[in-house]
């Protein structure tokens, strides 16, 4: 994970209004969300895992989900998921069993990012300080 500065942290929105704003630039609601903490995802890349911006938010006027949680953004980061290569025993079972068990666990829940989507991040990050805070 790599912590990304931005004039965002600490900004306050209206959660429906700042979905509008982000769904048309990429950004969608994480589904790691809780009614009082939640993440805006940017797919970055999905080779060999997956890397992410994530703009975490949480609320501070009712709950996400309600209509008309404001919400408060947080530091964002850089998050990187590496896939396994195999599937362990764990994986060979049963009909039943898999639908319970459908989801593989990360290689590496904290993999590198390559130099270049640091910066892409970056750059990100800026578009959307842009995009929320310098227009009316």
């Amino acid at each position: 994970m790599i912590e990304v500065s931005s004039r965002l942290e600490g900004k306050t929105f209206v959660l429906y209004e700042l979905e509008l704003k982000m769904k048309p630039m990429g950004y969608v609601i994480s589904g790691n969300w809780d009614y009082d903490h939640g993440y805006f995802d940017y797919k970055i890349d999905d080779d060999d895992g997956y890397r992410f911006l994530r703009v975490p938010f949480r609320a501070v006027d009712g709950q996400l989900d309600a209509g008309g949680a404001t919400v408060q953004l947080q530091k964002p980061f850089l998050l990187a998921h590496q896939y396994q290569d195999d599937v362990d025993d764990e994986g060979k079972i049963g009909n039943l069993s898999a639908s319970f068990n459908q989801f593989q666990e990360p290689k590496n829940p904290d993999a590198e990012f390559p130099e270049n989507y640091i910066g892409l991040g970056k750059a990100l990050i800026h578009d959307l300080e842009k995009k929320l805070l310098d227009q009316s």
